[in-house]
């Protein structure tokens, strides 16, 4: 029998604190729990901010704050869990980099430091306080870490992608439709 760390419950406390805060935030924007908008409300805020279509955007990024929030606290698919993490916080950093660093004026701080937290046990592994581990790590394997992360990483480049493409084309237009026809 393997002997429990202080290692073992380091990532055991950073995955229980990361993974709750993650789970709660996404059941804010599908369920409107914790005063949250609930999955319409969510929906139309993705809308407004270029994020397309809305209620699916909505949906991936509740689903990906629920999802792997909650793999990540129990240390279930850890690899998973922490790309798909780290995929909807790239999504919501470029939404809050314009407002520069800190989160006291809108900015990306607190996006940035949860899919970091979540990179990092992605990387690390949850330790032998884990579902992972219990399971003899059939869904945690070296190799599943950058698989996770190229899928995720990908998906993440359309969609933010897709978005600054809206956003650029509406400042050159400076977000007015030209006249159908001329007075």
């Amino acid at each position: 029998m393997t002997c429990i760390d202080r290692r073992d419950v380091g990532l055991l406390l950073l995955r229980l604190g990361t993974g709750g805060v993650l789970a709660a935030h996404g059941t804010q924007k599908l369920f409107g729990w914790f005063g949250g908008p609930g999955l319409d409300g969510a929906a139309q805020f993705m809308d407004s901010l270029d994020y397309r279509p809305g209620k699916a955007s909505a949906l991936a990024s509740g689903l990906a704050e629920v999802g792997g929030g909650t793999l990540l606290a129990l240390g279930l698919a850890t690899p998973a869990a922490g790309a798909a993490v780290a995929a909807g916080m790239a999504g919501a950093v470029a939404v809050h980099v314009p407002n520069g660093f800190f989160s006291q004026n809108g900015g990306y701080e607190h996006p940035l430091s949860l899919g970091l937290a979540a990179t990092g046990l992605s990387v690390a592994g949850p330790g032998r306080l884990s579902l992972d581990a219990l399971c003899g790590n059939a869904v945690n394997r070296d190799w599943m870490v950058p698989a996770a992360f190229a899928v995720a990483g990908a998906a993440a480049a359309v969609v933010i992608g897709a978005r600054q493409r809206r956003l650029r084309r509406r400042s050159d237009g400076d977000g007015e439709q030209e006249a159908l026809f001329e007075e």
